[in-house]
């Protein structure tokens, strides 16, 4: 099993380290209800489930 010839620095382990963090998610306004909601996702508004700001399910339970 190979194995390093030398101790990588703490320096070099964070760098490959900057990019890895958990990212915040798209929070978009729909133009018609203007509730805010994850884009691409359906949401709940009184009861109604919207996509894309159009009425998707009247009514919706669950």
């Amino acid at each position: 099993m190979p194995n390093p010839k030398r101790k990588h620095s703490k320096q070099r382990r964070d760098k490959r380290r900057t990019h890895d963090h958990a990212a915040l998610p798209n929070v978009a306004v729909d133009k018609t209800t203007g509730t805010p909601h994850l884009m691409h996702r359906a949401f709940k508004v009184d009861g109604d489930l919207f996509y894309k700001g159009k009425l998707f399910i009247q009514g919706f339970k669950a």
